[in-house]
């Protein structure tokens, strides 16, 4: 058996479910997964999800057929649970034909996982526990993704490595894929051998060069070590924060003070805690965009995992994706090598 047939074979659930080449997808990350980077994501082989984040029906529908002018290869589209037209985008994603829709941002529904596989859209979403996911399944669900706090953006509690032990053994009825700090073909090779359909990341592809971010947030990525990835703090336990991942930079220094400046106005009651809660929630609007599209990385939000130590260089997609497939295959081999050694 040679490699490739090995990386085929621990592959195939992953690939024959997405409709790729090799089992990676390339994660929607919001400002970011337009249909360039999709597109040019999915002609190098592997699977990518269109953000859709805010965008409302129109807009989507624009990427979407953007995306489809670009390839004829299958792609997925990403969309917020909560978003107030979310009924009307899952109509937009059947009538332009995507192949597969992951919802993202909490638990959906039934009547999102009916109305989307009724479309003939295969339907994924994300897993914290195993309890969780055979509900999810009950409920229709295709596919799984489980994401460790490793990743970027927002976090959970939970690493990758934990998050596998805890879900992986227990949910074997549709394709789990794994999420978070993974970024080589030994990371990938360790995943498929434990039981994953396949891995999907996103730090990995944004300095490819059909990503459209600012230089200076692609020349940040390069410059950082894994080290400088870090949640954002939550300053009182009355006043809640979703933990985000991303470049230690002034922004963060900021956003602990805004915290501790809002707590002071509502212990002298010049707010209420609603309106406290708001203005700590609305610190980051905007922030995302202020670094990708202008490049200020010092005041906005350089979201990024962990494994951002590991990019080093502007590559194409297909030139990451491939080097990852060699990588994944080698990897393999140095297994099957060391189990028949002696």
């Amino acid at each position: 058996m040679t490699n490739l047939s090995l990386l085929q074979k621990l592959s195939k659930r992953g690939t024959d479910f997405l409709g790729s080449t090799y089992p990676i997808i390339g994660g929607a990350m919001a400002s970011i997964s337009n249909h360039t980077w999709v597109a040019a994501m999915v002609n190098g082989g592997a699977f990518a999800f269109l953000s859709c984040g805010f965008l409302n029906p129109e807009q989507l529908e624009k990427e979407i057929t953007l995306t489809q002018q670009k390839t004829d290869k299958s792609f997925g589209v990403n969309l917020i649970i909560l978003h107030p037209q979310i009924m009307e985008l899952i109509d937009v994603c059947i009538r332009k034909r995507v192949s597969h829709v992951i919802l993202a941002s909490g638990v959906p529904t039934k009547e999102m996982i009916q109305r989307l596989k009724e479309g003939g859209v295969k339907v994924m979403t994300f897993a914290p526990t195993a309890a969780i996911g055979k509900r999810l399944i009950r409920n229709g669900i295709d596919a799984l993704v489980i994401e460790g706090n490793e990743s970027g953006g927002h976090i959970g509690p939970v690493s990758t490595i934990v998050l596998m032990q805890e879900v992986m053994p227990y949910i074997q009825d549709v394709p789990v894929f794994v999420a978070g700090g993974i970024g080589t073909g030994e990371m990938i090779a360790s995943c498929l051998m434990l039981g994953a359909a396949g891995c999907q990341m996103g730090t990995s592809f944004i300095c490819i060069k059909e990503c459209e971010v600012h230089d200076a947030f692609k020349k940040a990525y390069i410059k950082a070590s894994s080290r400088n990835a870090v949640p954002t703090v939550q300053m009182s336990p009355n006043f809640p924060v979703i933990p985000v991942r991303s470049l230690y930079n002034k922004a963060h220094e900021l956003f602990s003070k805004h915290q501790l400046d809002v707590i002071r106005d509502y212990e002298k009651e010049c707010l209420t805690i609603e309106e406290a809660r708001t203005k700590i929630e609305t610190f980051w609007t905007g922030a995302l965009k202020r670094a990708v599209f202008e490049g200020d990385v010092e005041n906005g939000s350089v979201m990024a995992g962990q494994i951002v130590g590991l990019v080093k260089q502007e590559s194409t997609a297909k030139e990451v994706i491939d080097n990852l497939v060699q990588e994944t295959e080698q990897a393999l081999e140095a297994m099957k090598a060391r189990l028949y050694e002696g």
